[in-house]
């Protein structure tokens, strides 16, 4: 999803909580990276891995000047005749430490072993977040959680896409207020005719 996918999909969101969720949980995710100055390690479950985030987040970094947001992806099949950027396994978050970001991507809860691996990150000093359906466990375990339950208005995808998006943007925008809908056409017009971010 391009740039001008997320702006008519924001468009289409206002006025529902889905916007200030994602942002907030985007602020966090921004926060706890560039305050420790990166460590970000990306983790999905064995039946999901979060690529399309983990290449989003990547090209946020680059766009925003916010080389923190660029994550690790941690998967858990990896082998080491991967390419570097996929070779990283699940022995990576016993390593995870205080200053480190662990954020957890999960349709539906994860299993037992990942649960107790990122107890044990979290234990040892890491910030813990998760989106998704996680389930209560990993929901309660986490310094930040988005919900995204099965049957939201939004998908998880979706959701990805708006949190990837937030987290690159330098200023969160001014809330948005009771505007007509010739305003916010027109914000949504002059938003998609601004030139893209500078890539470095």
């Amino acid at each position: 999803m391009d740039a001008v996918r997320v702006a008519l999909l924001r468009e289409v969101l206002a006025g529902t909580e889905w916007l200030g969720a994602t942002r907030r949980f985007a602020g966090a995710l921004r926060g706890s990276v560039v305050s420790h100055g990166g460590g970000l390690l990306l983790v999905g479950t064995a039946e999901y891995e979060p690529w399309h985030l983990a290449a989003h987040l990547v090209d946020e970094a680059a766009w925003s000047g916010t080389p923190e947001l660029a994550p690790t992806l941690v998967r858990h099949d990896a082998r080491a005749s991967d390419p570097a950027h996929l070779s990283v396994g699940l022995g990576r978050l016993a390593a995870a430490r205080r200053g480190e970001t662990l954020l957890i991507v999960s349709p539906q809860g994860p299993g037992a072993p990942l649960l107790e691996q990122v107890h044990d990150a979290r234990r040892a000093g890491a910030t813990v977040l998760a989106l998704g359906d996680g389930g209560s466990e990993l929901t309660a375990m986490a310094h930040e959680a988005l919900p995204v339950p099965d049957g939201a208005e939004l998908d998880l995808d979706s959701v990805q896409h708006l949190v990837s998006a937030a987290a690159g943007e330098n200023a969160l925008p001014a809330p948005r207020g009771h505007r007509r809908f010739r305003d916010r056409l027109a914000r949504l017009a002059h938003d998609l005719m601004a030139p893209p971010p500078a890539r470095w």
